[in-house]
């Protein structure tokens, strides 16, 4: 029994030491101020941005048809090739036009014969007639008849160059240096050309570059016109509006290029203008159809305050930030945010270069409270 006491009071004073040895710590850590950091706002130049959605289309689009009908011969690519200018892709049975290119040239090889004929004919009677041997009646004949030779020539000329171009039909070249998508038809398949109902051998569209299209509300549209319209030499007549695109699983807008066209007239039914911008390609990586987000400047650039985003908090529709000066008194200021620029937030209004904002350790500061500062400097993320 007494040992029983014996270890129950000595669990007591152990727990008991235990008790004292942290109450220090504790009242410490309730009674004074606590350590934050701050910082001043970041001085940049940035620029207001717009973000729409838009798909990426190729600059040049063909679709490869037969010109002549005949059995397709040859293909000459493979499914999803890029080819050169002037690459043959697919070749028709020309042997039927070669055949047809021969009978031209003999026809017209004819014609040059009577012609030549008529010529001689035509001088006999001239010279018949000058020695009063021959009529005129005759020399009337004979230029006629050499009149009709030389229209013959005309027809067989004209027979034999649109004998050779059937002949020249029968090769599909590539119309432009591009990507090819698959063949839609097989060799030995009946190909029927002419320009109503001939046959889609395939298509090719160009790589590079490539362009990007998307529409703009007709609220966009004017503000940037207005802005235009105050500032011409910042307009798109004097040089090209710069643009940034990024795809679905990409952070930031690393494809450049610049704004390039806008069409000449609102969309009634959608209240919207089409807009296109031209991006390089150089390695072919950007696809027509790809959809994307295309940031356009709003703004001249201009000197901002930036913040981490750490550093704001939300007081029900406004947002707030803790200042804390040199003697640790904390107080709130509420800010206008603008976009994200390097990782901070643009803060455009609420703020002054000289403001101290907690941007560590926020949830220790409470307005009229006390905290110990620890100043930090804020940098900007690489891109």
């Amino acid at each position: 029994m007494n040992e029983t006491k014996l270890n129950l009071r000595m669990l007591v004073l152990a727990f008991g030491a235990l008790v004292l040895a942290s109450e220090p710590k504790q009242v410490q850590a309730q009674g004074g101020p606590l350590p934050v950091d701050v910082a001043s706002p970041l001085q940049r130049e940035v620029v207001d941005y717009d973000v729409y959605t838009g798909r990426f289309e190729a600059v040049q689009q063909v679709e490869l048809r037969a010109r002549v009908t005949g059995y397709l011969d040859k293909v000459t690519f493979e499914d999803g090739d890029v080819v050169d200018n002037e690459t043959i892709l697919f070749t028709i049975d020309p042997r039927t036009f070669q055949a047809s290119l021969n009978r031209a040239d003999a026809a017209l090889t004819a014609a040059k014969a009577a012609r030549d004929l008529a010529q001689i004919e035509f001088d006999r009677a001239q010279q018949l007639a000058q020695r009063n041997v021959g009529t005129r009646q005759e020399v009337d004949r004979t230029l006629a008849a050499l009149a009709e030779a030389e229209a013959q020539v005309g027809v067989s000329e004209a027979e034999v160059q649109s004998a050779q171009l059937e002949l020249e039909f029968t090769e599909i070249r590539a119309p432009f240096e591009g990507r090819m998508s698959d063949s839609a038809v097989d060799p030995g398949n009946l190909v029927v050309g002419g320009a109503g109902n001939a046959t889609i051998l395939s298509t090719i569209v160009s790589i590079d570059p490539v362009h990007f299209v998307f529409t703009a509300s007709e609220a966009d549209f004017l503000r940037y016109s207005r802005r235009f319209q105050a500032s011409p030499e910042s307009g798109p007549d004097a040089q090209a509006l710069p643009i940034g695109v990024r795809l679905m699983d990409e952070a930031d807008f690393r494809h450049k290029g610049t704004i390039d066209f806008v069409d000449n007239r609102l969309d009634p039914n959608s209240g919207t203008i089409s807009v296109r911008a031209v991006i390089p390609n150089p390695e072919g990586f950007l696809r027509p159809g790809v959809f994307g987000r295309i940031r356009v400047p709003a703004t001249e650039p201009y000197q901002a305050l930036l913040i981490p985003d750490t550093a704001i908090l939300s007081d029900q529709n406004r947002k707030i930030v803790m200042l804390a000066d040199a003697e640790g008194n904390v107080s709130a200021r509420p800010v206008i945010l603008g976009d994200m620029e390097g990782g901070l937030r643009i803060v455009k209004s609420g703020l002054s270069p000289d403001d101290t904002v907690v941007v560590n350790g926020i949830q220790r500061a409470r307005p009229g409270g006390k905290v110990v500062v620890q100043t930090v400097e804020l940098s900007l993320a690489e891109e």
